[in-house]
């Protein structure tokens, strides 16, 4: 593993779609790594269960049931965990819904569904987490997002659209809020199973599984455990000059035009 002992010993963490999949793991490892954590997400059943196995880990960890689409509950849940914690060092838009459908067929309430989660909700939690950073004079602000940013995906397309509205955001505010100490950074993953994720892009069989990995240029998918290490990395200070930019982690797929990089965290 990149790090040992405790390099995030007294610093918290919120991961918004932390109770399963991509969130969990991220959230799991930085636990490891000594950080608190709070994580955020619709279900408190799934929530609960993940904040047992960070507590197991040594570390805090408190729990909000919320809809991100609700920038009032965004803001009061921001104040809350910084009322009990005192502060929020590092927030990881995980966050994201996505289905597969011809875009022909799509209603307005599937396109709004999507971007109102993945785009309006990364916003509110950035636009609320963010004030309080600024006002700390710091903070680190990492956002999942999928090669079809840039790329463009067919069936997927109000994912793709609302991802690439991240990646701009992410990109701007980096220029904008650097200077006062927050930096914003982005992951773009490749296939990584997921329970969320494979369901929901119909890769949850081993037939369809076998098939992404032939059409990787690595022949494999990804690993959650993978994924958590490159985001530990990016939002640790000893990186502290990476600032607006996106990691592929898809083992080269969209170079080669391969599957689309999908791992959508489950909110």
């Amino acid at each position: 593993m990149l790090f040992t002992g405790k390099p995030f010993q007294g610093q918290v963490a919120l991961i918004t779609g932390g109770g399963t999949g991509l969130g969990r793991a991220m959230a799991l490892r930085l636990a490891e790594l000594g950080a608190d954590l709070a994580i955020v997400g619709r279900r408190e059943a799934v929530l609960e269960a993940t904040a047992e196995e960070i507590r197991a880990r040594g570390a805090r960890c408190l729990t909000r049931s919320l809809d991100i689409r609700d920038y009032a509950k965004v803001e009061a849940m921001t104040g809350s965990i910084v009322g009990e914690t005192g502060r929020i060092d590092m927030l990881v838009n995980n966050a994201a819904g996505n289905f597969v459908c011809p875009s022909e067929k799509l209603t307005i309430n599937g396109f709004n569904a999507i971007v109102n989660i993945v785009l309006h909700g990364t916003w509110h939690c950035t636009a609320c987490v963010g004030r309080h950073m600024l006002e700390r004079g710091g903070g680190r602000i990492l956002s999942i997002l999928a090669t079809y940013a840039w790329t463009g995906a067919p069936m997927l397309m109000p994912s793709a659209v609302a991802k690439a509205g991240v990646l701009a955001m992410t990109r701007s505010l980096a220029v904008e809020w650097g200077p006062r100490g927050v930096r914003l950074n982005a992951i773009a993953p490749g296939a990584i199973l997921t329970r969320g994720a494979s369901e929901n892009l119909k890769f949850n069989t081993e037939e369809a599984q076998a098939a992404i990995a032939r059409a990787n240029p690595l022949r494999r998918l990804g690993t959650e455990q993978e994924l958590a290490e490159l985001a530990a990395f990016l939002l640790s200070d000893e990186v502290g000059y990476i600032n607006g930019e996106c990691v592929t982690m898809d083992g080269g797929a969209w170079l080669g035009r391969g599957l689309l990089g999908r791992a959508d965290g489950e909110a």
